[in-house]
């Protein structure tokens, strides 16, 4: 099974575009929030289904969650923006909140930043922004793969 990973696209279909490409064929998509009407766009033109959660540039909506709970590959992911979590400062309270909702698996995005770290028993993943990065790094989603109960991460920065 492999899933997209994506965050912070704030309107950049030229972006989306290229990772939707660069990905090749996933089972579905995670979209971090930052701009919900993207994850609307990438599951068009990737006629995969697109999971999205809201962000703190998205417009409050009551169909649109702040954070969902997935189960894929064995595993129970906890989607979020993080804004909420305070995750500019760090991840340890994301990281409890996940695991108190039994996720092994923690996505997030707000820092525009690339994370791949372990907290606890909880993956915490951000796969960075794919039109605005602030660390200096080129645009970047990542690919979250399960296989034979192996786990395995690929952060993919675009070149456009």
């Amino acid at each position: 099974m492999k899933i997209g990973i994506m965050s912070d696209s704030h309107g950049n279909k030229t972006a989306i575009e290229a990772a939707a490409a660069s990905a090749g064929d996933v089972d579905f998509w995670l979209h971090a929030g930052d701009c919900c009407s993207d994850a609307d766009y990438l599951g068009l033109i990737s006629k995969t289904k697109v999971i999205k959660v809201s962000g703190n540039c998205d417009y409050p909506s009551r169909t649109i969650k702040d954070e969902e709970l997935i189960e894929a590959g064995g595993h129970i992911i906890f989607l979020t923006h993080g804004h909420t979590y305070g995750v500019k400062w760090g991840t340890d309270d994301l990281a409890v909140i996940a695991a108190n909702e039994g996720a092994d698996i923690a996505v997030y995005g707000h820092t525009h930043i690339a994370d791949q770290s372990k907290r606890g028993n909880v993956l915490v993943l951000n796969p960075g922004s794919i039109s605005q990065p602030r660390d200096g790094s080129k645009p970047s989603f990542m690919l979250l793969s399960f296989s034979e109960g192996k786990v395995s991460v690929e952060q993919v920065k675009l070149n456009f």
